[in-house]
This record gives structure tokens, C-alpha cells and sequence, in this order.
């Protein structure tokens, strides 16, 4: 039974390797403010993977959930190697009880990515996104290696491979750049025939803004360069691809449920669990300073609910409640939800702020409802 007002949690973004094969400057765990990836083991060993597997079978149990889903990440997740990947999967679904399900995905930079990967994660029935910024000059400003080089050419060869295997092909994952064109960054990312593409805003908080961020805040060139990315995908007719911010956005706007953290009022339903076995909240958050992903908490010795009964994560179970004075009395509140939580946060005084993007959400938002509500009511005149 859920612990009242709580949610019980349904996705474990499992860390089974610390470390990374990129040198990606706006990567938020190796460019952030919290360092703590320094101190953690190189891979998630066989006791820990093991622990893991028993909280989450037992959260499933308590909470009677029909599913769960574990995502595989890092640093570099492809890192671990097949072996390790196969029994880290294999100690999930051993000890979940029969009749639940648990999806597994794999989140990469696509480095590693060949035939015998593929044919792999096909056998396991695991998902497979890639991280990719748009063309070569979009990708390759950020997302490098040590020595200066740029990945496209690495990244784009194993998505060919990808582009082929529909049964375990998930999606690309692009960090919004200012710099780059929208329509360009979209229509690049369509080459690989994406079923999803998920546009992440850069984390940034008031503390530590987002590059270009002005300092007028009526400004909005986020929200801009999003419009223009979602008048190309709605426009298309009949769609090119799924884009997770704006099915979110389209949905929560026609009532319904939100597919991500960064949009509407849904309880938080994620946590991290670290290479050594910490039970961390959503690892973004390090972005906002040492410690603020921590929860003190491990497998080992504690459980999802322990993990739950926390106050940092208590405070983001709240809702409505935990948002600003003045998002409280937005209109657009139930839509936007406040924005990301990682980007609330200003130094001593916490994360009870609107989102540093809040202007650049308002401008998206209103934009989607107009385009949506003109063509219903169109639709309702025929």
C-alpha cells in the first residue's frame, strides 16, 4: 500500500558505471558543481546490482505495481561491457515476482554501439537511446572527446546501425544550444529515424544561469528556439517522430497526464541508484551544488520508502504545494508545474522559486495552446 501522500516510485535510473568515454563540456555530472562520480567505484558490482534488484522487487511488491522501469546510465553505461550489462538485467527480473513486468533502457553517447551490442540489447529486450546535439557543427561543440576531437562522425555511424533495428531503437537525446539553428538541429536529428526525440533544456538554476540566458527576463530566446522546433514538427501533417516535450505539453494542455519531469504537476516517481549502492534523487540535481542529489540513504540498509519519507524528496511528492507563491497563482501552473525542479534553485534559499526558464516555458506553452486550440476549434466548425 502507498505511503499516503506519497507516489510510489516506477523508474530506478540504475548508474552501472561511473566513469565516461566523452569529454562533453556542458555534461552535468563531470562539468557540475557536485563531484562526487570522483569518489565513486569505476562499475556497479554483482553485491550492489543484487541489493538493487531486491528494493525495487520489494517497492513492487509493497506498492502492488504491475511495472517498473530501470534505465542503465553512467558516465557511460556501454562502459560495464555485455557481461556485466547481462547480469545486472538478469539480477532485476530474477528477483521481481512473476506477473510484473520490469522495461529496461540504456541511455549512450553511441560510441560503443555495434552489431554484437544491438544483437545483445535484442536479446535482453532492452531500449536503447542515443545522446546527439543535431548536425556535426551542433553535436560537436559540446559533445567531444578528451583530446578536442568531436564524436558526430563516431555517433552518426552507429546510428546507422541503430536506424535499423527498430525492435530496440528508443530515441535521441539533444541538449538545446542558442547557437545552433532549431530547424536545422530537428531536421538533422530525423535523419536517423528517431521514434522519439527529447529536446533537454541546459541546466541552469538563478544561481548559475543557463548560457545566454538574458538578463532582462521578459526575454525568452529558449522559448523561441523551441516554438520554432514545434511549428516544423506540428506543421509536418502527418508526424515525422515523437517529441516527448511536446506530446508532454499537448497533453497536459488537453488534460491529461504529463510524459516528463520537466512539465506539469506529477509527482516524482525516479530514483538514482549510484555505482557504489547510494540512493541518490534525480542525479540532475547535482547541477544546483554538492550534496543537493545526496539522501544519506543506500540498499544495503534502506528502502524506495525510506527513500520517500526524505524531506528533499517529501518536498518534491507535494505538488502544487511545494511550488512558489507565484507559480501557485500562474494560470498556466497545471501546464508548466513549475518547470524542471533542478532549475528552480538559488543559492540559500533553495529550490521555491519559479524555473529560471519560466519566461521561456510561458512563450512555448502559449504558443502550443494557441496552435491547438485554433485548429480545434476549426475542427469543431466543420
Amino acid at each position: 500500500m502507498t505511503t499516503p501522500g506519497f507516489s510510489p516510485i516506477r523508474q530506478i535510473l540504475l548508474k552501472v558505471h561511473s566513469r565516461c568515454n566523452l569529454a562533453c563540456d556542458h555534461c552535468y555530472v563531470y562539468e557540475g558543481a557536485d563531484q562526487s562520480w570522483r569518489s565513486q567505484p569505476m562499475t556497479m558490482s554483482p553485491a550492489v546490482a543484487a541489493l538493487a534488484a531486491r528494493r525495487i522487487a520489494e517497492h513492487m511488491r509493497r506498492h502492488d505495481l504491475p511495472w517498473a522501469t530501470v534505465i542503465l546510465h553512467g558516465g557511460e553505461p556501454l562502459l560495464a561491457g555485455r557481461d556485466r550489462l547481462g547480469e545486472i538485467v538478469a539480477a532485476v527480473r530474477s528477483a521481481v515476482p512473476p506477473g510484473r513486468t520490469v522495461d529496461v533502457s540504456v541511455q549512450t553517447n553511441g560510441l560503443l554501439l555495434d552489431d554484437a551490442y544491438l544483437d545483445f540489447f535484442a536479446r535482453q529486450g532492452i531500449r536503447v537511446g542515443v545522446s546527439l546535439d543535431g548536425g556535426e557543427q551542433a553535436n560537436d561543440r559540446h559533445r567531444r572527446y578528451a583530446h578536442g576531437g568531436g564524436s558526430y562522425r563516431a555517433v552518426a555511424q552507429a546510428l546507422a546501425l541503430l536506424s535499423g533495428r527498430p525492435d530496440v531503437y528508443s530515441g535521441l537525446l539533444a541538449t538545446v544550444d542558442l547557437r545552433n539553428d532549431p530547424v536545422e538541429v530537428y531536421e538533422e536529428l530525423l535523419r536517423f529515424r528517431p521514434p522519439r526525440i527529447d529536446f533537454l533544456l541546459p541546466h541552469g538554476n538563478w544561481t548559475t544561469p543557463p548560457p545566454g540566458r538574458p538578463a532582462e527576463q521578459s526575454q525568452t530566446p529558449y522559448g523561441d528556439w523551441l516554438v520554432a522546433v514545434f511549428d516544423r514538427w506540428y506543421g509536418a501533417g502527418a508526424p515525422e517522430t515523437r517529441v516527448r516535450l511536446f506530446d508532454s505539453l499537448v497533453s497536459l494542455l488537453l488534460g491529461g497526464p504529463t510524459g516528463s519531469e520537466s512539465v506539469g504537476l506529477a509527482s516524482i516517481d525516479l530514483l538514482t541508484i549510484e555505482t557504489d549502492g547510494s540512493i541518490e534523487q534525480g542525479d540532475v540535481l547535482k547541477t544546483a551544488g554538492p550534496g543537493m542529489a545526496a539522501t544519506g540513504l543506500h540498499v544495503a540498509d534502506h528502502s524506495f520508502d525510506d527513500a520517500l519519507a526524505h524531506p528533499a524528496l517529501a518536498a518534491r511528492q507535494a505538488g502544487l504545494a511545494a511550488l512558489a507563491d507565484e507559480c501557485r497563482q500562474c494560470p498556466l501552473v497545471r501546464v508548466c508545474g513549475g518547470g524542471h525542479y533542478a532549475h528552480r534553485y538559488r543559492a540559500g534559499s533553495g529550490f521555491r522559486h519559479p524555473s529560471v526558464f519560466c519566461a521561456d516555458l510561458a512563450r512555448l506553452i502559449g504558443h502550443v495552446r494557441g496552435r491547438l486550440y485554433s485548429d480545434l476549434r476549426v475542427g469543431a466548425a466543420l
